[in-house]
């Protein structure tokens, strides 16, 4: 007889919602090892919270025992990134008799100047170390000892990373692109001012290789793209380079995209082990170029990333042109990728993990 669980997510995100797609994949993993994990809501944004809560609570009653993985980021839970009301929705699960899991998709609060900044990430402090204290097991997305607001990592924590969220083949073959032109890929760009400096890191930084390289092709695809299109247009215009931009595409067609890249580079913040987008480009065999952060830490870095410094912009341009130039170094990146990503980030490895916590607690 399976086992079953509970995957509970709060407000669904548009175009794409990662955590219902990491919910889907970590689903069908989890098959193999007999457990049924099924995808619930909290639609707190269509029916109120009051109206959200009560639904909760009739459901509940029907999950004692049950393991329910509530999943976690600020904005799944309110629409400024104030999620206090998680803490009801965990109460509610613990009192009706549920076996209670959050996993932290957020693992740090969110940064900023302004005085709102500050009181969000009051709040966001104190609701994670609240859902932590209430849940029967955290599951981080980065090692927890690597939290800043986690003075010592408790009992009932653990580390799992998350997987590509893309239909990666079960058989890999060997990183082999013979592209005539050298091919970079970027895989989605953050909505709103993050963005605007995310193309001009782009920008910059493909302007200068092309000086040392020549023509190379540019390949942007995924959330945002398309709303920097004109910019990347007008700022490439006379640079030699075949730029492709594409909005959000299937995921199949995403594998597609990164395979026929040579280096996925990565601007969108520090990469990390909970950065999906930054974990496809190790799950397509490719090298990855990012910037390092407080939460970069192993198995991110035992895969084919060149992490260089967000302060000094000339290393990222030196570290594209050295991937695109020297192809027996870009070769060992990428064999280091797939060794990680079978290692750490295939979702039978992830599942393999889940499937111990839930069967034997």
């Amino acid at each position: 007889m399976s086992t079953r669980c509970i995957a509970l997510l709060g407000c669904k995100d548009e175009p794409t919602d990662a955590l219902e797609e990491y919910s889907r994949y970590l689903a069908a993993a989890l098959e193999v090892h007999d457990i049924q994990l099924e995808i619930r809501r909290v639609p707190w944004e269509i029916h109120g919270w009051t109206e959200a809560l009560h639904a909760l609570r009739i459901q509940a009653f029907r999950w004692r025992d049950t393991w329910v993985l509530l999943q976690y980021t600020a904005l799944a839970w309110s629409p400024r990134g104030f999620p206090r009301k998680v803490l009801p929705a965990l109460k509610i699960l613990k009192s009706a008799g549920a076996r209670v899991g959050i996993v932290f998709h957020d693992v740090e609060p969110y940064p900023g100047t302004r005085l709102i900044d500050a009181i969000r990430r009051f709040a966001q402090v104190r609701t994670m170390r609240r859902a932590l204290a209430l849940a029967d097991l955290a599951v981080f997305t980065v090692p927890p000892e690597r939290l800043s607001w986690l003075p010592a990592v408790p009992p009932n924590a653990t580390f799992i990373p998350v997987g590509p969220n893309l239909p990666i083949p079960v058989a890999r073959t060997a990183f082999t692109n013979q592209n005539p032109v050298p091919t970079i890929g970027v895989f989605s760009i953050t909505g709103g001012e993050s963005g605007v400096r995310e193309t001009k890191i782009i920008l910059a930084s493909v302007r200068h290789a092309t000086q040392k390289l020549g023509k190379i092709r540019l390949s942007i695809f995924g959330r945002h793209a398309e709303d920097r299109e004109n910019e990347l247009r007008e700022g490439l215009r006379d640079v030699p380079v075949e730029l492709s931009v594409e909005g959000v595409v299937e995921s199949a067609e995403v594998v597609q995209r990164l395979s026929r890249c040579d280096v996925l580079l990565f601007v969108r913040g520090p990469i990390s082990s909970r950065r999906s987008s930054g974990i496809a480009g190790i799950a397509c065999g490719l090298p990855v170029i990012a910037y390092p952060g407080s939460e970069t830490a192993p198995p991110i870095t035992d895969a084919g990333v060149v992490l260089v410094s967000a302060d000094r912009p000339n290393e990222l341009s030196a570290a594209i042109v050295r991937v695109l130039s020297d192809a027996d170094y870009r070769m060992e990146l990428a064999a280091l990728s797939r060794a990680a990503y079978q290692s750490h980030f295939a979702w039978h490895v992830i599942a393999t993990r889940f499937s111990a916590l839930l069967t034997t607690r």
